[in-house]
């Protein structure tokens, strides 16, 4: 059964929770429009207010604790954000509803003033004795002896340390009693220093403001807080708690129960004897790279739309596949200033990270969008980043760097071969990943498959796709090739199967064909020349319209990582959860086999059964778009 107290009234009701709003809100406009008393109209904008701040304060430390690129030689714990994390804390702001109500109870049960002073010092020094005297040891004895004691902690403060690494989210992730005696201690001071007529606006504000400011900072696992300040001031250390202090209670759960000053764990003589130590060797660890990954995948920014998309931007939202919602819609001038910004002097960075058999994998991005790409002038710029980025993977003794989408653009740098011909006593292996990605494509078609349609076919898919289907004695219809091209492809071709590679120059050949391989974006109008029940496979950026009901259309190739993947917390683009690019996972894949040899240029047709088996023993596996 359910502890009483533990679950939230509206958890049932999913987003529409925020209706709960809906009465501050009505509260507003009647009184606006009406001429009510001041008081109570201002009283239920100020809750609104209040709460508009509360969660941006919550999602502003979010950002900044993903922003890997900043601080990640500063986390405190190492570990990924994984998908279930995420999902448990995904209604972390159910405090904020729960205290607006008790604030606007609060505004009726008790005699406040009419009309608040903006300031008053006295009530500025109210409050914080308050804090010091009233609210901090009774958290910490609530903490220790109530939240911690063997009932309370299974049945309701287990909820709160499940999360295994510590987010600003997870310091609101906990059960409505919890958050029902929170609130007794954040309300504390606030009504004691208003009722002794010392209240104030700006003290209301700020004191819950910095209550969750603090909140947020000790459960954001990164150490911002400098030791030189506690070398400085060694007493300051006793009055204010730290990220790697917080940190250790959730590791080492029978110490550092304080809310926000150790003196009371000092005291107590509950503190733990790491705190200092641990503390100033994460926050000296400036200029130091920290673990270095076994594998990198070079990625870039698709669209304006896409920028959003980031663990560091809306956490929640890059947990779930991307596509357009009319939220984000009033954030494109923010991205198009991350735009400017990062074509002015961004440089290559760190975007996300997970674990996989106690290798480490990252994300780079390229700081330009998939426009850019197609400005003759911005390519060197583009291919200098790519450069760097791969040299400076080669220097930190990374194994394996696979290049994303157009970054192994062949118009761009030949699929990677440049920056292998220019450098060639690289010790990181340079991959694109295609061969998988040709493997993945050609596991999809029908197993009794004898004729397919191939658009794309002069493209480093298009070419290896065509080779082995003829091999396999599958007649390949190759669309409008010049007939040198057609010529050279079939040269490679054995001699007994290059029969099986057929030129042809218009759409209407291929009008009694119901398999379609498309490498080169088509229009609805080419598509309707496909007879019904045609089954379009897609290895085209951005993918063809899905204009045919009577049609069935994949997606790009993908494949589902393993099951033991760790950390994992965010949707690569459009695919679902866990499953990324087949080119990204070409990469893996090369650095689970221990290969020594740089994957770029033209696809070895002779190694996609290889590389595919691979893949599988790995416990990869296909995500079918059939």
């Amino acid at each position: 059964m359910v502890a009483p107290l533990s679950a939230w009234p509206w958890e049932n009701l999913g987003c529409f929770k925020y209706l709960l709003y809906g009465p501050f809100l009505a509260k507003v406009l009647y009184s606006r429009f009406h001429d009510q008393e001041a008081s109570e109209y201002s009283w239920c904008l100020h809750i609104l207010v209040m709460c508009a701040l509360r969660g941006l304060i919550h999602q502003l430390w979010s950002s900044y604790s993903n922003m890997l690129f900043l601080k990640r030689n500063f986390r405190i714990l190492e570990h990924g954000v994984d998908f279930k994390q995420i999902d448990k804390e995904w209604d972390w702001d159910n405090f904020i509803i729960l205290q607006a109500l008790i604030a606007s109870m609060a505004f009726y049960m008790f005699p406040f003033p009419a009309n608040l002073p903006f300031w008053n010092t006295k009530g500025f020094i109210a409050v914080m004795t308050l804090h010091m005297a009233v609210s901090e040891p009774l958290y910490y004895w609530m903490h220790r002896y109530v939240l911690h004691g063997n009932s309370f902690f299974t049945h309701y403060h287990s909820l709160h340390h499940s999360s295994p690494v510590p987010q600003p989210f997870t310091a609101g992730h906990a059960t409505f009693l919890e958050h029902l005696m929170l609130a007794v201690i954040i309300g504390i001071p606030i009504l004691g220093a208003s009722l002794m007529g010392y209240g104030s606006m700006i003290t209301i504000y700020s004191y819950v403001l910095i209550f969750d400011f603090l909140r947020c900072l000790g459960h954001c696992n990164v150490e911002v807080v400098p030791y030189q300040i506690f070398k400085t001031i060694p007493f300051l250390r006793y009055l204010l708690y730290t990220p790697t202090y917080h940190s250790l209670h959730h590791t080492e759960m029978g110490t550092n129960f304080c809310l926000f000053m150790p003196l009371f764990d000092a005291i107590w003589k509950t503190l733990n004897g790491k705190s200092w130590e641990l503390h100033k060797e994460i926050s000296s660890n400036l200029g130091k790279s920290g673990r270095v990954p076994d594998f990198v995948f070079l990625a870039h920014v698709v669209d304006v739309s896409a920028a959003l998309h980031s663990p560091f931007v809306f956490r929640s939202f890059a947990t779930l596949p991307f596509s357009t919602r009319l939220f984000m819609i009033p954030l494109w001038p923010l991205a198009l200033l991350a735009l400017l910004m990062m074509w002015a002097g961004s440089k290559t960075f760190v975007y996300s990270l997970y674990k996989l058999r106690g290798r480490l994998h990252q994300t780079w991005a390229v700081p330009r969008f998939g426009f850019q790409y197609f400005l003759p002038f911005a390519r060197e710029g583009i291919n200098k980043h790519i450069e760097q980025a791969i040299l400076r993977a080669d220097k930190l003794g990374i194994k394996v760097i696979s290049l994303a989408a157009l970054n192994k653009n062949e118009a761009l740098n030949g699929g990677g071969t440049l920056f292998v011909n220019k450098h060639p006593n690289l010790n990181v292996r340079v991959v694109h990943g295609n061969t998988l990605t040709a493997a993945v494509i050609l596991n999809d078609l029908p197993k009794n498959v004898e004729e397919v349609y191939l658009t794309g076919a002069t493209s480093k898919l298009g070419r290896a796709i065509a080779l082995y289907l003829c091999r396999k004695r599958v007649r390949v219809l190759m669309l409008t090739l010049s007939a040198e091209r057609f010529q050279k492809i079939q040269k490679e071709a054995p001699v007994d199967c290059q029969s099986y590679l057929v030129q042809v120059t218009k759409y209407q050949a291929a009008r009694n064909c119901k398999t379609w391989i498309v490498g080169k974006w088509i229009t609805p109008r080419e598509q309707n020349w496909a007879p019904p029940g045609t089954h379009f496979h897609q290895f085209v950026v951005p993918p063809i319209f899905s204009f045919r009901r009577d049609c069935t259309y994949g997606d790009l190739a993908a494949m589902r990582l393993p099951d033991d993947v760790q950390g994992l917390g965010c949707c690569e683009y459009t695919m679902a959860r866990g499953v990324v690019h087949a080119c990204h996972a070409g990469g893996v894949v090369h650095l689970l086999e221990g290969w020594t040899h740089h994957e770029v240029g033209a696809i070895d047709v002779d190694r996609i059964d290889l590389v595919w088996n691979a893949a599988l023993k790995h416990g990869l596996r296909p995500v079918s778009s059939s």
